[in-house]
Order: C-alpha cells, then structure tokens, then sequence
C-alpha cells in the first residue's frame, strides 16, 4: 500500500512538473507579447501626451497672410488636434491685438518699434521670412517701369495721366493701403523716401487691392510678392527687376522682414507653430514657394531704423 502511494505521488508530481514547465513556457511565450502590447499602449499614451492640441488665433499683416495659412494648413494637417485661426487686418491690427492680450499671435509686416503706442519692450519678435514688395498697375496702362522720382511723382499727385510717363492716355487712378498698414508703412519709407501719397481710395486687404488694379483701368497700388500674378504688372523702379536676388542684396529696396510677435515668450502650441515655420522644412519649400525669402537667405540686415549692414 505504501509503495503504491509513493508510485502514484511520484506520477502526479512528474505531471505537475510537465504541467509547470508548460505553463512557464507559455508564459515566456505569452509575456512577451504582453510587454509588446504593455509597451505599445505606453507608447501610444506617450504620443497622445507629446500630440499639439488646442486652439490659438493669428492676426496682422496681409502680406504675411499667405505663408501663415499655408504653414497653418499643412501644421494641422499633421497635428489633428491643433487648431490655427489666422486673420488679416493689417500690421497696426497684429501689434495692437498681441498687446493686448487678445490673440496668440500678431503679425507685422514692421518693427513694433515703428508703431506709435505699442510696448515693444513686453513683445518677443519672431521673424519668420522676408518679404518684398513694390508697385503694381492695370496691365492697359502701358508702362513696365519707373525711376523713384516718377513713382515719387504719381503718388504725391504731381503726375495725374499715364501719357506723361510715355504710357497709355489715361488718367492714373491710387489705390492706397489702409492708414497703419505695415506693408502701406514699408512702401511709402523705401519706395517713396517718406513722402506722403495723396488722398485715394483705401483698403484693408492685399487680396483686395490686388482685384481693384486688376479691374480699374488706370489703377496704381502696391504688393507684396505674395501677391503678384498675371492679371496685374509689377513695375521695375530705376532698372531693377523686383524679385528675391535683388531683395537680398538689397538692390531692391522695398522689402520686409515678416514678424510674428508673442506677448511674452510663446509656450504650447503657440510655440510649436513658430517653430514649425521656422524649421528647415518650411523655410526651405513653403517659404520660397510663396514668394517669399527665407531670412537666413539675406546677405544684409536691417534694424527698426532702417538702417542696413551687411551679414
């Protein structure tokens, strides 16, 4: 009886032990994959954490208008959560509202040292591109370039009919930017030398102006590069052709830089967007693609003075 015992203990205790070393092996088996999936999901939180979320709004500058929202198109469609508001309304608009607090982001075409009543010394100047700009007329009227002088002429109202510049018999009509317009700001400093335009008709918007030349016979503005296309012609001042080599030798001398401005320094996904259209990617493909210049391209600088040294 006692030798039968031990003979059955003996055999349930071999098939615990083939049983255990089952388990185990399952165990081995299964606990990998578990630590894959444990590690997936840990992962997978990681990202979840490290995602852009949330909501911010940009507003300012017309002539910087088009890269923010492109850059903010193509920033959200990587970053699902995120979420760019991006307006218009001017310079003046972009610096006012980031002093106050009201946005995330204000745009400026000029220094917010050039803005009478804004605290620069509370705002973080980000600047993101360069952009040139220069005259633009209907394509009837006959004319493809100017010196300083005569476009110095033809905004202060010295010269009213494109026949006096060998173009077409037709009164010239101004189309001005709206008053504290950043891009109306750098055309009267340095493409008209501080003079004064005469009282015309104004606008808010480049993509406005853009439509009113276009369609007015007679019409003279002025754009960002941005905004050149077929239907309206950018006019040469003095010989030179205005386009990105000339503007970065400043040969051309109606350009820009593009601020973006932060009331303090930008943190979250205020942050993450300006470092986005600052990173290679974007300066070397979206920047450029637009019609605009990435800063790093530039073989001069220029301060809120206007003052211009070479790199």
């Amino acid at each position: 009886m006692k030798k039968r015992f031990i003979a059955v203990f003996t055999l349930l205790l071999v098939f615990a032990m083939i049983a255990a070393g089952c388990g185990t092996t399952n165990s081995n088996d299964n606990g990998g994959s578990s630590t894959s999936s444990k590690q997936e999901e840990k992962n997978g939180n990681n990202n979840k954490e490290d995602a852009v979320t949330g909501s911010i709004t940009a507003v300012g500058s017309s002539a910087l208008q088009p890269l923010v929202e492109a850059a903010a198109q193509q920033f959200s469609s990587e970053n699902p959560g995120a979420t760019i508001n991006v307006q218009g309304g001017g310079s003046g608009t972009g610096l006012s509202k980031i002093s106050e607090g009201a946005v995330d982001i204000g745009n400026s075409d000029i220094f917010a040292e050039e803005k009478e009543g804004i605290p620069a010394e509370k705002l973080v100047d980000h600047k993101v591109a360069v952009v040139g700009m220069g005259p633009v007329v209907h394509p009837d009227v006959g004319v493809e370039g100017l010196t300083k002088e005569q476009l110095i002429d033809i905004f202060t109202g010295k010269v009213k009919n494109w026949k006096e510049l060998g173009g077409a018999d037709q009164e010239i009509v101004v189309i001005n930017r709206a008053k504290g317009s950043g891009t109306r700001t750098t055309f009267e400093q340095f493409g008209l030398d501080g003079a004064v335009p005469i009282e015309a008709q104004e606008q808010d918007s480049s993509g406005t102006v853009r439509k009113i030349v276009s369609e007015t016979p007679g019409a003279i503005s002025y754009l960002a590069f941005s905004y050149f296309d077929d239907s309206i012609v950018a006019l040469a001042i003095d010989g030179k052709e205005p386009n990105q080599v000339n503007v970065e030798t400043n040969d051309w001398k109606i350009w820009a830089y593009q601020h973006m401005y932060t009331n303090g320094e930008p943190m979250g996904l205020t942050k993450a967007f300006i470092d986005y259209i600052l990173s290679d990617e974007v300066q070397t493909s979206l920047v450029t693609e637009l019609d605009y210049l990435p800063v790093t391209g530039m073989q001069i600088e220029r301060d809120a003075n206007g003052e211009v040294t070479k790199k």
